[in-house]
């Protein structure tokens, strides 16, 4: 059932659109609480409330049962206390119990509360940054629109549920996108449902109904609007047009009613195709370079060329002036290193150095004041988030300085698949040897038998065989996919040294064997411990990383749902295992400043190989591959 949302009679609630022409009164918050189907319920906070008094108010206003229940922010569950809840802060309720109910996981608001609808605007920028000026002025021009008639309109690409908000003129200007309509999510349009919101999503470090914090992030870190990423809010936005489906089973609602949810809010840029239709050829060495530093900054999963528009400047044919404008952000900034997919690795402007401009740009990038600008506008950040930020934007820095190009840093940072199976990147190969570094000077309690199947790593140990294990987060809701796999190295297992043997038994045998990358991570056979790092990926078609192109095993061939009883497909059963061969949450703030310290001091012997490895294949590839036989 569609759900509309409404305001309860308790004392303190806020009424009108007095909000929209004014601040808010001191000692008030105006937050939005979402239920972990989608729902969600704007209301108004006294210093006196308290976790019970926002239960109790959602109780009231859509008739669902808040007990054994949590009231999450971020990373925080928020018992009772609500101190330390931003104003226009977004708080999700999730169930305890571990078993849900599948018949009701939206639920209409009951008929007595009918004049208690939320009178506030039909859309609302959560957050007051002047970064949102152009947004607030969008939202303007639309809200207008909305009022003469003009629906929005449903984008018919993609996994998940976008839309197009149009203005007074009938043109597209921006494009929503539902947290509870993204893949795998209650009101997934499309048939991708199966989880709650705050469960693992498409990828295992992206949790479902956190990807438009992401995109706001992306837009936020791009200073200067240096990358060209188009002016991006959170916003609750209310409409009829919003999916919402009657079960997990995904069936779509025929009703219509006006629904509230918490969403992505983006401005549409014209454009004249996507990358994907366009040679890379015209493409300018400095938007190439710009998008690059920016998805090297926050480990973009899924840069391909779909999600890179392509605007023509001069409108003379197809290969005059150009700009590309990087859009969908929302596989960024993971809670755990992830094998990140940069399109741009392949076109050869990314092999062309940094020019004094990109250098002054990377020099001045300062990591700790990216995290506070994102605790700022982005209470609910997951700090795990912002240690991949860090941990990036540092590696980014000393490589540029390092002199390597951006291609040679994207490189670095991307996995090898071998023979079916995932190895490590080179940043995870010295993150693992830091970690190393950091356990060697710590002092740890012995580890609890878990059992022969099931075990910790015993970081002291002197044992030449390595060990990893799933490492379950304690709010991961029992998903039994391994989400967090923390490695743990002792004494003489892979370190940096063996590497740098590795390399040099690489060069030595170029000759032999031709090499298709410059990936420096050793083969399976050189490490014999090394494999023991993969995961099978047997099901999973490894030769394309391209998402358009990527066949989910929970279909058919051509492209049918599998055979399940709703007949839609089932997000347990069609996302493969995702390894994380290296832990950065577990570490504490002491271990963390320590660990970074240990990064950067290994850092440089390891941009000093690369460019070595990096001279030889060029003047490999110099002499040509025709005379091979």
């Amino acid at each position: 059932m569609a759900v509309a949302i409404f305001k309860t009679p308790l004392s303190g609630e806020y009424h009108g659109n007095k909000r929209m022409e004014g601040r808010q009164p001191a000692g008030r918050r105006r937050v939005f609480v979402q239920t972990e189907s989608g729902c969600v319920l704007g209301m108004d906070l006294d210093r006196s409330d308290n976790a019970h008094t926002v239960k109790r108010r959602l109780q009231l206003a859509l008739n669902v049962s808040t007990e054994e229940s949590s009231l999450t922010f971020g990373d925080m569950v928020l018992n009772n206390d609500l101190s330390a809840v931003r104003n226009d802060s977004p708080l999700l309720l999730t169930r305890n119990c571990l078993h849900r109910s599948s018949s009701t996981p939206c639920l209409s608001p009951r008929g007595n509360d009918l004049h208690q609808r939320d009178k506030s605007g039909p859309i609302e920028i959560l957050g007051q940054s002047d970064c949102f000026a152009s947004t607030r002025k969008l939202v303007k021009d639309i809200v207008k629109a909305i009022k003469m008639g003009i629906d929005p309109v449903l984008v018919h690409g993609g996994l998940g549920g976008a839309y197009y908000f149009r203005n007074s003129r009938g043109e597209n200007v921006a494009i929503v996108k539902p947290t509870d309509e993204e893949p795998f999510a209650p009101n997934n349009p499309k048939g991708f449902v199966g989880k709650a919101l705050g469960q693992p999503g498409l990828k295992r470090s992206v949790r479902v109904g956190e990807t438009g914090i992401r995109e706001v992030a992306a837009y936020l870190l791009d200073y200067d609007h240096f990358a060209n990423v188009p002016p991006t809010a959170l916003v609750k936005i209310t409409h009829s047009i919003f999916n919402v489906n009657d079960g997990v089973n995904g069936n779509k609602s025929q009703k219509k009613n006006l629904v509230s949810k918490i969403a992505s809010f983006q401005q549409f840029i014209k454009h004249n195709f996507d990358a994907s239709d366009h040679g890379t050829s015209s493409f300018p060495v400095s938007s190439v370079h710009r998008i690059g530093i920016l998805d090297v900054r926050i480990l973009n999963t899924d840069r391909h060329a779909g999600n890179l528009l392509v605007r023509k400047l001069d409108g003379v044919g197809n290969f005059g002036q150009v700009e590309l404008i990087p859009i969908d952000h929302g596989l960024c900034l993971p809670e755990t290193l992830e094998d990140p997919y940069f399109e741009w690795i392949h076109w050869p402007q990314a092999s062309i150095p940094f020019s004094d401009d990109e250098l002054e740009y990377i020099r001045e990038l300062d990591p700790i004041r990216d995290c506070e600008m994102l605790r700022r506008e982005l209470p609910m950040i997951r700090e795990a988030c912002l240690r991949v930020l860090v941990l990036c934007t540092i590696f980014l820095k000393e490589a540029a300085a390092s002199g390597l190009c951006i291609a040679e840093i994207g490189e670095m940072m991307s996995r090898e698949f071998r023979a079916g199976e995932e190895e490590p990147s080179e940043l995870e190969v010295i993150c693992i040897e830091a970690r190393r570094l950091v356990e060697e000077r710590e002092v740890f309690s012995p580890k609890a038998d878990l059992g022969d199947d099931l075990f910790q790593f015993d970081l002291d140990c002197e044992d030449a065989e390595l060990y990893f294990a799933p490492k379950m987060a304690a709010d991961d809701y029992a998903f039994k996919a391994p989400f967090h796999l923390g490695i743990g190295f002792g004494n003489g297992r892979y370190p940096l040294s063996k590497l740098e043997e590795s390399i040099d038994e690489l060069e030595e045998s170029e000759g032999e064997e031709e090499q298709e990358g410059p990936a420096i991570v050793p083969a399976p056979e050189r490490i014999p411990s090394l494999s023991k790092l993969s995961m099978s990926l047997k099901n999973i078609s490894l030769g394309d990383k391209n998402p358009k192109s990527q066949k989910f095993p929970g279909t058919k061939p051509d492209g049918c749902p599998s055979n399940t009883s709703s007949g839609h497909r089932s997000a347990n059963e069609q996302l493969p295992a995702s390894v994380s061969f290296v832990e950065l949450a577990d570490l504490s703030e002491e271990e963390w400043t320590l660990f970074l310290e240990k990064f950067q001091d290994i850092l440089y012997p390891a941009f000093a190989k690369r460019k070595s490895v990096t001279v030889g294949q060029r003047q490999r590839q110099r002499l040509g591959t025709s005379c091979q036989f």
